[in-house]
């Protein structure tokens, strides 16, 4: 490796580059089976009844947004984890991870309280059809159970995360994916002399998966070496490190919400121009998916590797470790971009659309393909570089800027004063993608988002 004011512009270190290899593949790939496992519950459930699809589309729109609360929680604990990484201090670690569970399960007891009480105003949030409000609500007193449960598991995850450990992951997400999708297929259609349950079989198939990769995961943390999770740390408190986590997770908080909330609201508008429209778009989108994971996974794994260089101390490896990744996610976008564009034929060959919806979705997929590019940059520099790196202040202003200053007003201007069309009122939707790229490239060159944020000494250390 290069030595402290030897170093290149991008990094010479083989090391870090299958650190990074390995990191992003299993979490690409773990992300990829997830999402996998939704269209068949949503494909299973398409076959069943109409209603039923629709009753668990609307509570999987709550559940996106609940999924946010534990990136958040996620994120902020690699943030602070990932440095002491770099340090080589396991306690710390401990102490906050026990803060990030902590909080996971009153988010998740939160959760399940709603969930069980008010399943059918919850479910009328997104439809005013009495058919799919009471499918929503046979499925939310169950499913509400699984999310509570899936808040503390992905705490884990991250903890895990942060410390270089994403294999485990990986492997729980193949059993997942098996179980939820026999469960499922039996208890929805009453196979093999069980009962034919519908949509609360769904719900139970999905509980028990939940249950069962927590399991997994939890025992792993019992009996891992690297950095032995469960121990008496975990229930240890240090106000210092508190107020650490306080002030990343918020800010991270903020941020991840002001771009979740407005999904629906994009989606929605979307729906109200045509079903050519909401057809074409709702195809295209689940190509883009799966080249969006991929960016998610480098976000996240650049966070960690960030973290982890500046626990080292070095602050010019930090740079040259930016600036490597930086120019990876570069490239990233443009191998995505032509994946897209190459492969959009073949994958629209294999639906039955109008015409009409056929070319429109075509458009799509080639506007999605100039999309990704930007995508490809300013997700992972800004959520994973910039983020990981300390300075998530940066991140939530620019979100909340771009976002609900100009994409929101824009796209309700230009759907229901301009009436563009719709190609370009996508391009409206998702032009931030491209246009954070100039504030994102500003930030990371100046390098203010390096920070400290680790203490010298904490309660379990004194």
């Amino acid at each position: 490796m290069e030595q402290a004011g030897k170093y290149t512009f991008l990094s010479h270190d083989r090391n870090f580059y299958r650190t990074l290899i390995s990191l992003v593949a299993f979490v690409a790939l773990q992300n990829v089976i997830g999402y996998t496992v939704n269209m068949a519950d949503n494909m299973m459930l398409g076959r069943y009844s109409q209603e039923a699809l629709s009753g668990a589309a609307t509570v999987n729109q709550i559940f996106f947004l609940i999924q946010q609360f534990g990136v958040s929680v996620a994120n902020a604990l690699v943030a602070l984890s990932g440095q002491y990484w770099g340090e080589g201090r396991k306690k710390p670690i401990r102490i906050l991870s026990g803060y990030a569970l902590r909080l996971s399960a009153y988010i998740g007891i939160g959760i399940i309280v709603g969930g069980m009480l008010f399943p059918s105003q919850i479910c009328s949030v997104f439809s005013a059809d009495p058919a799919i409000i009471e499918q929503g609500r046979q499925y939310m007193v169950i499913v509400c159970w699984s999310f509570g449960i899936f808040c503390i598991t992905s705490t884990l995850y991250a903890a895990l995360r942060s410390v270089g450990i994403v294999k485990i992951a990986f492997y729980v997400s193949i059993v997942s994916v098996i179980v939820n999708c026999s469960i499922n297929y039996c208890l929805i259609f009453g196979k093999f002399g069980l009962p034919e349950l519908g949509i609360r079989g769904a719900a139970i198939g999905t509980l028990i998966t939940r249950i069962l990769e927590f399991i997994i995961v939890f025992i792993f943390c019992l009996k891992d070496k690297k950095i032995a999770l469960i121990q008496k740390e975990l229930f240890m408190k240090d106000k210092g490190l508190k107020r650490d986590f306080t002030k990343m997770y918020v800010p991270i908080f903020f941020s991840t919400v002001v771009w979740a909330v407005s999904i629906p609201i994009q989606t929605a508008i979307l729906g109200h121009i045509s079903s050519d429209a909401l057809a074409a778009n709702n195809i295209a989108s689940t190509f883009y998916q799966y080249a969006k994971v991929v960016t998610f996974a480098m976000s996240s794994c650049s966070g960690v590797m960030i973290a982890n260089a500046i626990g080292k101390g070095d602050r010019e490896l930090v740079k040259q470790e930016g600036r490597t990744l930086s120019v990876i996610d570069v490239f990233l976008g443009i191998a995505l971009a032509a994946l897209l564009f190459f492969l959009r034929k073949p994958l629209l060959s294999l639906y039955t659309l109008t015409p009409g919806a056929l070319a429109l979705a075509d458009s799509l997929i080639i506007l999605q393909a100039v999309i990704m590019l930007g995508m490809a940059y300013q997700m992972p520099v800004s959520f994973g570089v910039i983020q990981g790196g300390g300075d998530a202040g940066f991140v939530v202003k620019m979100n909340s800027i771009c976002t609900w200053c100009i994409v929101i007003p824009l796209t309700f201007m230009g759907a229901y004063w301009w009436h563009v069309p719709i190609v370009l009122l996508v391009l409206i939707i998702q032009s931030d993608q491209l246009f954070k790229c100039i504030p994102v490239f500003v930030r990371f060159r100046k390098y203010t988002w390096i920070k400290k944020l680790t203490r010298d000494e904490v309660a379990a250390e004194g």
